[in-house]
């Protein structure tokens, strides 16, 4: 009985392992990143997950016509340089950060209303390191008053 005991709580702490990584880091992008959008003013979501080098990450969103965006990428210090690209719904590239230095900002105007593809990528180290990195990569997206 206290080995099937021991077996559950293990099991438990298992399960809930995902859920507070995620925790910490939307946390983590509330108290790290959010700041980085001013002036603009965050929209309130917090779009944030655990990536590992070399992993790719997609996040759809609609956007609106005339009014201004900025998006911004928000890595862990641990992570190397985070690509990001904005794509329309054929896939063509709107804009692409390897381009502009790997910036990790974006500000834009759309003419039209429409869903865009914001996707990501965490390079990988030069040099092959045997343990992959992995930390907090926050997608935050701020709207301008016009």
């Amino acid at each position: 009985m206290k080995k099937i005991f021991q077996v559950l709580i293990i099991l438990t702490i298992i399960a809930l392992m995902p859920s507070v990584g995620n925790a910490q880091c939307k946390s983590f992008a509330k108290k790290v990143c959010k700041a980085e959008l001013t002036p603009y003013i965050h929209d309130g979501n917090f779009n944030a997950a655990i990536l590992t080098e070399g992993e790719d990450a997609e996040l759809y969103k609609t956007f609106y016509a005339g009014q201004n965006y900025r998006i911004y990428i928000c890595g862990s210090d641990a992570l190397p340089e985070i690509e990001f690209q904005v794509l329309d719904v054929n896939r063509n590239v709107l804009y692409d950060n390897r381009k502009f230095n790997y910036s990790k900002m974006w500000d834009f105007k759309l003419e039209a209303s429409q869903q865009l593809i914001i996707s990501l990528r965490v390079k990988g180290t030069e040099g092959g390191s045997e343990e992959l990195l992995s930390g907090c990569v926050a997608i935050l997206f701020g709207i301008k008053e016009n």
